[in-house]
């Protein structure tokens, strides 16, 4: 049976760690799966380290993946999409197709992810946050899980300015006028959809508010900021901030959260929210674009200013999460910023080098 990123060593490495973390959790074996959002960063992680933990452990772990686009899924899972266990839905979560089978958990991760798209498209934002957890809830309903986990953001606390770490009972401020909110806003009804369904019907779900997360998985060409950054070192080009780079927030490395996500899931409680980050990582974005400049010797920071809506810049915000909810459950961050551009650079070449 291939391995689950036979040219990316520094991603095979992830998944192998998970799997072996993911031995603790015996409840999972011979159970069912869904994921949405299924070749998305983390999605994509889940079904890998999965598939290695059915190969290295025999957990028979039946994995259904919930994926937009078949040959996206050919172009992330390629020879493991003969793994008798990864059954590939294809549709989406506004227009679910019927699953026959049994599904015992869920991570609901499918989501807009793009600030540009926010601003340009809130409507569709809006609609696949909202309507698409419904008809995920309804189908976790429907399939009497054990377990499933909502896949929230960091941006539903709003514009934060706090110097101190902020719980997951802080609640925030995000000005419902301003069309960017068209994330932070429906991801936050979303959450509370989440605790309806779990109120009113007895679905088992549990919230994860991720940070910001990358590491190696990340395409070459996201445009997210820490992509940005890394291109610059690989590219021997200048990083360019548009903003002062005042932001302050943490971060978490990819298989960080993967595993946060499995303690929420079967240690967590229901109706509950969990902050996901490395507490250690707290980090401007100026300093950070300092840091990796560090790691290319021809990269240097520019500023060119020119931050407005149009643009989808987050406002900007001082806000590093608290972790000790998570901590609580047994789970701690194993990979500190450093590495995680390390990782990340080397993974990002990886596949540069693949594409040519």
């Amino acid at each position: 049976m291939p391995v689950e990123s036979p040219d990316n060593s520094i991603l095979q490495k992830d998944i192998e760690r998970i799997a072996d973390n993911l031995r603790q959790f015996p409840e999972i074996r011979n159970k069912a799966i869904l994921i949405t959002g299924a070749t998305g960063l983390l999605g994509s992680l889940i079904v890998k380290s999965l598939i290695c933990l059915n190969r290295c452990y025999s957990y028979n772990v039946s994995i259904f993946a919930l994926v937009r686009s078949e040959e996206k899924a050919k172009t992330i899972f390629g020879a493991l999409l003969d793994h008798a266990n990864l059954h590939i839905v294809v549709g989406d979560v506004l227009h679910i197709p019927d699953i026959q089978e049994p599904i015992d958990y869920i991570f609901h991760g499918a989501s807009a992810t793009s600030s540009k798209y926010f601003v340009e498209y809130p409507v569709e934002t809006i609609e696949t946050a909202i309507n698409g957890t419904r008809n995920v809830l309804e189908l976790a309903r429907a399939k009497n899980v054990s377990g499933m986990v909502y896949m929230s953001s960091l941006e539903v606390y709003g514009a934060l300015h706090s110097d101190e770490p902020v719980p997951e009972d802080h609640g925030g401020y995000i000005d419902p006028l301003s069309i960017r909110s068209s994330y932070s806003e429906s991801k936050r009804m979303a959450e509370n959809l989440c605790c309806a369904f779990s109120a009113q019907y007895g679905v088992p779900v549990k919230i994860a508010r991720l940070t910001q997360t990358f590491g190696a998985g990340v395409s070459y060409d996201d445009n997210r900021v820490f992509a940005q950054f890394a291109r610059s070192v690989i590219e021997k080009t200048n990083i360019v901030l548009h903003t002062d780079g005042s932001t302050v927030r943490n971060y978490c490395y990819t298989s960080d959260a993967v595993r946060a996500l499995f303690y929420i899931l079967l240690r967590g409680e229901n109706r509950t929210a969990y902050n996901v980050a490395n507490k250690d990582t707290g980090i401007s974005i100026r300093e950070m674009a300092a840091l990796v400049a560090s790691l290319g010797s021809d990269t240097e920071v520019e500023f060119h200013l020119e931050a407005n809506e149009k643009h989808g810049y987050n406002p900007t915000v001082k806000i590093c999460l608290d972790t000790s909810r998570l901590h609580d459950l047994g789970w701690s961050a194993a990979v500190g910023l450093e590495e995680m551009f390390h990782n990340l650079i080397h993974s990002m070449k990886i596949d540069a080098e693949l594409a040519k």
